[in-house]
């Protein structure tokens, strides 16, 4: 392919209509005054989209345009690019035709990125056009830090040797990002961030550590190395999140912040005695990339309306139920920063505290020091609130302390692991809160689910089985037989698992007065017949079979959520 020339790209979008002189003049003044790339002026001020500026240039150079959301990408051939280059020049080797390699390029007339590049790969190189951001997600991708963490642990394993590390004498030495272990944790994290984990669990065995990552609700096998390096890093971690590195017998839970690509990353630390050393488990929390709006977390725009409506009432106790990990923190948080105002004081009482709200009292409950659910509850009812957010009712105390305190002119908002919304009520009753209260301070409970949904850069169509089918008959009748389902097939996007990110699956119940009346039944059977009228059918497995039906999740993930409720 011949050496490609330099062309104006605001002249280039102007000739093909997409951008008028009014906009190009513009543009090249606020350039000029900030000093931003010209294509990311134009983006920025809403002129033309990143897809419109790749396809330009690829239709003024006369070169393919490739939407990398859709490209299988191979990691052995991208690996031909160093990692380094490959940011700068924000480039990536897509395909080995034989004789040349193929390159994608959000710059392809960048004349010196060009040479830089065949130098590097010493090939003859052709060019295709790719847009910034995909390229940018794609090399965080699949330039990632296995090897790298395997190395470090490599590394370490040889430093250790036979002998033992004094980590307190480590930790003060100005040295220590230098230190193999240090490094290792770094990687770790890098890595864990790059693919979306939410946990890290490091494990020792008999012979070998192994640390796995949970991402999209599953675990994956990170890498394995020596089980000698366990007892340090485990030591190296207890020292960075504060807990005792002489208690190896009892349980400790901790936490600390890391940086990663300049993003600030709260890790909740577990350590746990087992059969070969200590197992810690991290969970990851990106103080900088939550979206934080209820209408972003998967949750159906006409029970959003619905929810957003219950959380505005000045009093009452709403709930948010569901099994650990099911995202009941994550829509309380939504919750609470739409309701966050200068004009109200919101305190919440956690355990932990998860994410760092701004103009909200957050408490972090400690029972070593006796500061429980119920005690902190109490005082906070003192500082004169508008709004609390309890993290969990884990007893009859604390139940009733926040059933009351939605009785007397507070919006109360909490959790409770219950299967279902209608169970829930019922729930309350069994931990000895009379059902007087329960009829007069429950406004609503929002039950929820987190199902996995299909990668979009590999959904395809497929024919379901004879188990799939003979559940989907029951849920939707004749639509079973002429609905198509999708899945993911599996790719580079999503390490071909078939699956990337997760969504909600949500039911509501609204305590209104024909299910308060059925609340005060003596018979539970009474009570649960009204829940679901009141429902109408908008269950968690309606919810889930919907998003099969809208090819978003798998059928088996639908009969997942089903199977859960049931159980």
């Amino acid at each position: 392919m011949a050496r490609p020339e330099k062309v104006r790209l605001g002249e280039i979008l102007v000739q093909q209509k997409l951008l008028s002189e009014d906009q190009l003049g513009a543009a090249l003044q606020d350039q000029k005054r900030t000093g931003r790339k010209l294509g990311r002026v134009f983006i920025e001020n809403g002129f033309v989209t990143e897809e419109q500026i790749s396809g330009a240039l690829a239709k003024q150079l006369d070169i393919p345009y490739i939407n990398l959301k859709f490209y299988n990408t191979n990691p052995d051939i991208v690996r031909q690019l160093p990692e380094t280059q490959a940011r700068r020049f924000r480039a990536i080797a897509l395909e080995d035709r034989r004789g040349a390699l193929l390159i994608g390029m959000s710059d392809p007339t960048d004349l010196f990125a060009y040479d830089e590049i065949a130098r590097l790969v010493k090939r003859n190189i052709e060019l295709a056009v790719v847009n910034e951001t995909e390229v940018l997600a794609a090399i965080d991708r699949i330039y990632r830090r296995t090897d790298e963490i395997t190395d470090f642990a490599r590394e370490l394993e040889q430093d250790l040797g036979d002998t033992f590390v004094d980590f307190g004498t480590l930790a003060a030495n100005p040295g220590l990002e230098e230190a193999p272990i240090v490094k290792l944790l770094q990687s770790v994290f890098d890595d864990a961030t790059q693919v979306r984990a939410s946990d890290i669990h490091i494990e020792p065995q008999e012979t070998r550590l192994q640390i796995r990552f949970r991402i999209d609700g599953v675990l994956h096998l990170q890498t394995e190395a020596d089980i000698k390096i366990a007892t340090p890093l485990a030591l190296r971690l207890k020292l960075m999140s504060d807990l005792d590195i002489s208690e190896k017998r009892l349980p400790q839970d901790g936490r600390f912040a890391v940086k990663v690509k300049q993003q600030r990353i709260d890790v909740r630390i577990s350590t746990m005695p087992t059969q070969y050393g200590e197992s810690v488990v991290m969970r990851l929390l990106n103080q900088g990339g939550t979206t934080l709006r209820l209408d972003a977390i998967g949750m159906p725009a006409r029970l959003v309306e619905k929810f957003r409506a219950i959380v505005q009432r000045p009093n009452g106790l709403v709930l948010v139920t569901g099994p650990t990990g099911s995202g009941k923190t994550t829509t309380l948080y939504s919750a609470l920063s739409e309701l966050n105002s200068v004009e109200k004081k919101l305190i919440t009482v956690e355990d932990p505290v998860e994410y760092r709200l701004p103009g909200i009292n957050q408490v972090q409950v400690n029972d070593k020091i006796e500061l429980s659910f119920a005690r902190v509850l109490r005082s906070a009812l003192r500082q004169d609130p508008d709004i609390v957010l309890v993290g969990e009712m884990r007893d009859q105390e604390t139940a009733q302390i926040g059933l009351r305190a939605a009785m007397t002119g507070h919006l109360v908002l909490s959790t409770l692991h219950t299967n279902d919304a209608a169970s829930t009520p019922l729930r309350l009753m069994d931990m000895g809160v009379p059902r007087y209260m329960v009829g007069s301070s429950l406004q609503a409970v929002l039950a929820q689910r987190l199902v996995r949904v299909i990668c979009e850069s590999c959904s395809t169509s497929y024919q379901t089985t004879p188990t799939e089918r003979e559940w989907l008959r029951a849920e939707l009748r004749e639509l079973a037989e002429t609905t198509q389902f999708f899945h993911g097939k599996g790719c580079s996007h999503c390490n071909g698992m078939g699956y990337r990110g997760r969504t909600g699956v949500y039911e509501l119940l609204e305590m209104t007065s024909a299910v308060v009346d059925a609340a005060n039944h003596p018979d539970p059977a009474h009570f649960l017949k009204a829940a679901h009228a009141e429902m109408q059918g908008e269950t968690l497995r309606r919810h889930a079979v919907q998003l099969a039906v809208q090819g978003r999740t798998t059928v088996s993930e639908a009969m997942r959520i089903s199977n859960q409720i049931e159980d």
